[in-house]
């Protein structure tokens, strides 16, 4: 990755789930690259199973969505508000960050938090989340999902170079592109393709307010969805 321009750097992104697979490597290679302790997350993937039309026989059928979460950047961050130690900030390029010199771990950031982007270290007790792998764009590298996606999901790059990965998406899918969860109203820097077509808008539902994301959030809640439909395709007939 290279990002030299004029001016210092503004980091954009932006998800196409269209491309989503479901397969994980993001949150694993933020977990590798970040060290975060089992049972917490800077990023997860959601699923989702629903009721479609299928285009070609026009049938009802079951589809699966997937959902890549992280840290939304916000320009108007609740987390930072919440914070009385001045803890968090947003800094001119477009990360918000917590210093662990300031934090006292009393987890008012992590109850602001709609995306449920930010957990408690168990060992530390200081709050952590995604910063685009700050340390990465710091030796000219990728953030760590970025880097593995083998869908390339991410787009990613310098919102102040008009040569960025960011911006040609941007310019490409500008008029798709959406936030998770507008009636925050938090305006978030990261962007997404799909929400609300690829991924129906209900699957926000499934992204925590105020806690981090539960490791144990997947499919219990939805496979009674999936349940009925089994029952009737495998009931014996007499």
């Amino acid at each position: 990755m290279t990002a030299h321009t004029a001016t210092a750097p503004k980091w954009g992104m932006a998800l196409d789930l269209e491309r989503c697979i479901g397969c994980h490597a993001c949150s694993v290679a933020c977990k590798v690259e970040n060290s975060v302790p089992l049972g917490n997350f800077r990023t997860k993937v959601y699923y989702y199973d629903f009721t479609a039309i299928n285009p070609f026989n026009k049938k009802e059928t079951m589809k699966r969505a997937f959902l890549p979460t992280l840290c939304m950047q916000c320009e108007d961050a609740p987390c930072l508000s919440a914070c009385e130690q001045d803890a968090i900030t947003r800094d001119a390029d477009g990360i918000v960050r917590i210093s662990d010199d300031k934090c006292d771990g009393d987890r008012s950031c992590i109850k602001a938090c709609p995306y449920g982007a930010i957990h408690q270290d168990p060992v530390t007790k200081l709050a952590d989340k995604c910063d685009f792998c700050s340390h990465r764009l710091e030796a000219d590298l990728l953030p760590a999902c970025v880097e593995v996606c083998p869908a390339d999901v991410f787009a990613f790059g310098d919102l102040n170079d008009p040569a960025s990965r960011i911006n040609a998406f941007n310019q490409r899918h500008g008029k798709e592109l959406s936030v998770l969860k507008p009636e925050e109203k938090t305006r978030p820097a990261v962007k997404y393709r799909g929400i609300g077509t690829v991924a129906p808008r209900a699957m926000e539902k499934k992204i925590p307010k105020g806690r981090n994301h539960d490791p144990f959030s997947y499919e219990v809640d939805t496979w009674s969805q999936l349940q009925s439909t089994f029952a009737r395709s495998t009931v014996k007939k007499g």
